[in-house]
């Protein structure tokens, strides 16, 4: 049996988790998320507890065991708490700033880049150098931060770029003067 899969999931006060066919859908205080369960898993909830279970132990069955089981419970924590990623941007005259709901960078290009948040996602900028994504999909969140940094990835010989906040950039030495 998975590890992860067997777990059964506790199901906080104030979410409710309803199982229709193959779709659980999870409400709680932040909004709303739906998850299709792939074909030979069964979900159930049973008193304040969600039941992920496989009919056999055949290869598909058991990767998709655990993964169901965490997707479930990532819906569940993403309705209570929600999720959010922090960026910094790093280098001499690189700046993020809040334009409404949307934000602008200024990141050595010839012409400011603008990046509107997607369904969802909140984006809220600390200063001149950090922006934090928020939502309750853990997913939609990872994305969207992936796809900023995206813009300009941290090169490695001065480091200047977008990164996640607390991610180490391995530095490679320039060329040497003689």
């Amino acid at each position: 049996m998975s590890r992860i899969g067997r777990l059964p999931i506790d199901v906080p006060a104030g979410v409710t988790v309803s199982v229709d066919g193959r779709e659980v859908q999870v409400k709680g205080p932040k909004g709303e998320l739906t998850l299709t369960v792939a074909s030979p898993i069964e979900v159930s909830v049973e008193e304040n507890q969600v039941l992920v279970t496989r009919p056999d132990d055949e290869r598909a069955s058991r990767s998709l065991h655990g993964l169901t089981r965490t997707l479930i419970n990532n819906n569940i924590i993403g309705v209570t708490q929600g999720y959010s990623k922090g960026l910094e941007v790093v280098g001499t005259g690189y700046r993020v700033a809040q334009k409404g709901d949307s934000v602008e960078f200024a990141l050595g290009f010839s012409h400011p880049v603008l990046v509107d948040p997607p369904a969802g996602i909140t984006f809220t900028v600390e200063g001149t150098n950090k922006l934090t994504v928020s939502g309750i999909s853990k997913q939609a969140v990872g994305e969207a931060a992936a796809n900023i940094r995206k813009i300009r990835k941290p090169e490695p010989y001065k480091g200047k770029g977008v990164r996640y906040a607390g991610e180490v950039v391995r530095r490679k030495a320039g060329k040497s003067g003689k």
